[in-house]
């Protein structure tokens, strides 16, 4: 499919609604400052704001590897955009004995998500596109929506949907759409399956053909589930810029933050330093000790080499240090990837009241909502530090996970690579204990 390069136009400023994000200096002022003031490299992942504690959070760390329960982990924690501490423990090989460093990549998955809606927050900022566009304005396959009918059991028993699919609901999850992975037995979850939407030999484009008339699981707007509709953004994101989506987010993000070690495959030469990847021994067990490989998840030679699909949802790799210039990009004290207002919006909550996140295996999170850039909490439940509130955060479902809390200026990033661990205790333990030092050492 070629991309459709003539359904790219600019938004007038008067046709930018109240509450939208402006367009003004987006690229010229804030991508450009970041050219000349790079992102993190290694040499920077050194201690710049001193005085916080952190060995008991060390510790702990260290005891989930040597439990077995972890490889390894590596992380940073910002107060501000200085770093208040940083560290490996255990393995990026147990096998081999390779300590972790924190130049080794790992399978980020999900928290791609975090620089696809970025990418297409640019996009905004341009006036390329706004945030309540339809989307069949720029992917014409994706309009007249049907939905499927409360209890359908055939992917026909469908209602036409009530509005248009729109960037806001994509960025947001609340687009209607489904991952075909969490609803074993459903017919949305066979459909899925059979037109190899999350294939990585299906290009962006084809996804988006063999979404074209597949239902809807919900009418756009009224609920929310973790989707394929990020990958759906990539795809608007090559359509609107005319530019292959690794084209884009290396000349646009990538490369002005200094990413060097972030893409859709690990280059041949650096095969050895991506980590090992490990499940748990029971999934229904988080806390039972045992690893075992899994490296050829989600499929055989994973990360290794090229594949069609520029998969925005999830199929990144990147390193400790690539993902802390991402994430100091954000906060504020110096130039940002996206203008102030605009990461202001992406914090903000875009579900409508009494809309929670929920997964299958995990039901409704009452507290915990959404923005434009990933999970918002709103009310920190037991297993959040009580300051939580307002913080802007996502994983990656081997363990990789990024926060951001502007009430506290606290900021961090997680790497470990074990199937699941988005859910592990580990990473709520360590979140805790990072809220706990910073507390008490001001």
């Amino acid at each position: 499919m070629v991309v459709n390069t003539d359904r790219r136009r600019r938004h007038s400023r008067s046709d930018i609604p109240s509450g939208e994000i402006d367009s003004d200096r987006a690229k010229t002022c804030y991508t450009e400052d970041l050219r000349h003031n790079r992102g993190t490299t290694m040499e920077d992942l050194k201690v710049t704001a001193t005085g916080y504690d952190f060995a008991p959070a060390r510790a702990a760390m260290q005891r989930f590897t040597d439990n077995d329960l972890l490889s390894g982990i590596s992380w940073t924690v910002l107060v501000g955009r200085d770093i208040a501490d940083t560290g490996c423990v255990g393995w990026a090989d147990k096998e081999a004995q390779i300590p972790l460093r924190t130049d080794h990549i790992f399978r980020v998955f999900s928290n791609t998500k975090l620089i696809t809606s970025c990418a297409a927050l640019l996009l905004v900022e341009e006036g390329r596109l706004r945030l309540d566009d339809p989307i069949e304005t720029f992917i014409p396959q994706l309009r007249n929506r049907k939905v499927l009918r409360p209890g359908a059991t055939s992917i026909d028993d469908t209602e036409p949907a009530q509005r248009s699919i729109t960037i806001r609901h994509l960025l947001s999850h609340s687009a209607g759409l489904s991952y075909g992975l969490f609803d074993p037995g459903t017919p949305i979850f066979k459909a899925y399956n059979e037109r190899k939407i999350l294939n990585p030999m299906t290009t962006l484009a084809d996804m988006v053909d063999g979404l074209s008339d597949l239902p809807l699981v919900f009418h756009p707007g009224s609920s929310w589930e973790y989707s394929v509709a990020i990958d759906v953004v990539a795809r608007l994101v090559e359509v609107v810029s005319g530019q292959p989506f690794d084209t884009f987010i290396k000349a646009r993000i990538l490369d002005p933050l200094g990413m060097v070690d972030t893409g859709f495959h690990v280059p041949e030469k650096d095969h050895d330093r991506l980590v090992a990847y490990y499940a748990g021994a029971d999934l229904m067990d988080p806390m039972k000790p045992g690893l075992t490989r899994t490296d050829n998840a989600p499929y055989p030679g994973a990360y290794l080499r090229p594949v069609p699909r520029f998969n925005g949802g999830g199929g990144l790799v990147s390193t400790l240090h690539d993902m802390v210039a991402l994430i100091r990009s954000l906060l504020p004290g110096g130039p940002t990837l996206l203008k102030p207002e605009t990461i202001a919006q992406a914090m903000a909550n875009q579900l409508t009241p009494g809309q929670w996140i929920r997964f299958a295996m995990m039901g409704e999170q009452p507290g915990k909502t959404y923005g434009l850039a990933g999970g918002l909490i709103l009310n920190p439940s037991p297993i959040d530090h009580p300051d939580a509130a307002g913080e802007l955060y996502w994983g990656g479902v081997a363990g990789t996970q990024w926060w951001i809390s502007p009430k506290t200026g606290i900021a961090g990033v997680m790497m470990a690579q074990r199937q699941m661990a988005f859910v592990h205790p580990f990473s709520f333990e360590f979140k805790r204990m990072a809220y706990d030092a910073v507390k008490r050492g001001r």
